[in-house]
């Protein structure tokens, strides 16, 4: 159904050409819905693109979430139809947006709380209209009341920002983001989500390196979603498809050249205890013998030859689990003994792997058709055995990494996140079919 819409969104295209996209789209989507089959209608998980009963992306409530960047949970997966259609009805919402003249800056300054009166409060509230985050309502408009907290804080989650109720100087700059942007920035999206649809499987994990969270997927659903860390700006995580073979439990870290190099020679040029207080061994080359940190100069050239192999433990830099995938990057997913930085609404921290929250869930799920695994022995191994062991899954999974800075979720929200390694600003838009 797809290859029936061809879409073009360029410097060219004229504001007929997209007023006739909404219009035939509200068409189809009448026509549509009438001409389904009354036995697919009620079947269970069947997806209808064009069906008029859409959640909408404007009027989910956020009220009850808690300050912290929260997880959604619905089930429907971001990637093929549940995310496509949404999206790209978002894009005709935002055309329209644009067609009645977009919305007006707002000038930082300040934080507004809750409760203050302030002369931007206005404009705050014109913004959040054009967008639906708030409808138009009665009472003082120079005061920030409780119906203005509330639409505060789903435009904080929309934009992947704490939604802590606070105008600061993030939640303006996302709302100084003209909308002629955003609509490139979905339109962006919406050509890296058409690309992967025919890829999806039965069984797969997506990675949302922009949007810093995992979906394992099953038959269409959404079985659990998490927080993920994404590598820093200078040590991006890739945009990559492939096939998770096994699951090392308990891992050794084998440290890349290029972290030993930059991060560990250094430290231990100050200090060699700090491998053996981090149970890095050394030894003289891939394969070679073991040597003692304290026989190496570690501040000559020479040093770099030497290969660090960080022995398993609650210290281990990869924590308890390594979840590998066939790539030319050395990148995997895996744990960390860093689990504060998953409360964090901005996480690209690592030096390109993908750091996953309440990893053993994932490794539960990835295991959970390889006869004799389960979460019970998954978490026997680790906390009591502490062996370390590789389990091959039975049929390897895929595991698609997307860089996605908008989307609608399963709660309808169309999301926007930074554009953190500057990929969207170097994209031309141009076709979408």
């Amino acid at each position: 159904m797809r290859q029936a819409i061809a879409y073009r969104h360029d410097d060219t295209m004229t504001r007929a050409r997209r007023v006739g996209l909404l219009a035939a789209f509200c068409l189809l989507s009448l026509l549509g819905a009438s001409l389904l089959p009354v036995k697919a209608a009620k079947a269970e998980q069947v997806f209808n693109p064009w069906e008029q009963n859409w959640v909408d992306p404007w009027q989910s409530d956020v009220e009850a979430r808690p300050a912290e960047q929260p997880v959604s949970q619905s089930t429907l997966p971001t990637l093929g139809d549940s995310g496509f259609w949404p999206l790209l009805r978002a894009m005709s919402m935002y055309e329209q947006i644009e067609e009645w003249g977009g919305w007006a800056s707002v000038p930082d300054g300040e934080k507004i709380e809750p409760g203050d009166r302030d002369t931007r409060i206005p404009l705050i509230r014109q913004r959040l209209v054009a967008t639906g985050d708030l409808s138009i309502s009665d009472g003082d408009p120079n005061v920030y009341d409780a119906r203005l907290e509330k639409a505060v804080k789903r435009f904080q989650t929309r934009h992947g920002l704490a939604p802590d109720g606070i105008v600061g100087h993030r939640s303006i700059k996302a709302m100084n983001v003209p909308v002629s942007q955003r609509i490139k920035q979905i339109a962006i999206n919406i050509k890296r989500l058409n690309k992967l649809a025919p890829k999806l499987g039965r069984r797969y994990v997506f990675v949302n390196i922009a949007g810093q969270e995992v979906e394992a997927v099953s038959d269409g659903k959404v079985d659990l979603r998490r927080r993920v860390i994404v590598g820093k700006q200078d040590r991006q995580t890739p945009e990559y498809t492939s096939k998770i073979t096994f699951v090392a439990l308990n891992p050794y870290w084998n440290v890349p050249q290029s972290i030993a190099r930059r991060d560990l020679i250094p430290k231990a040029a100050r200090d060699p205890g700090y491998f053996k207080r981090m149970g890095i061994r050394v030894f003289n080359g891939y394969g070679g013998r073991e040597v003692s940190p304290y026989s190496v100069d570690w501040t000559a050239p020479s040093a770099t030859r030497y290969f660090l192999r960080q022995d398993p433990s609650r210290r281990n830099s990869l924590g308890t689990v390594k979840i590998h995938f066939p790539n030319p990057h050395a990148v995997y997913l895996h744990d960390t003994p860093s689990k504060s930085l998953f409360w964090r609404s901005s996480r690209a921290y690592s030096s390109g792997c993908v750091r996953v929250e309440h990893v053993h869930d994932l490794s539960a799920w990835l295991l959970s058709e390889t006869p004799g695994w389960d979460r019970a022995r998954i978490d026997n191994v680790i906390d009591k055995t502490h062996e370390r062991l590789d389990v091959t899954l039975q049929k390897s999974v895929p595991v698609y990494m997307l860089y996605l800075t908008s989307w609608v979720d399963g709660d309808g929200l169309l999301n926007f996140r930074d554009d953190i390694y500057s990929i969207d600003k170097k994209t031309r838009t141009t076709s979408l079919r």
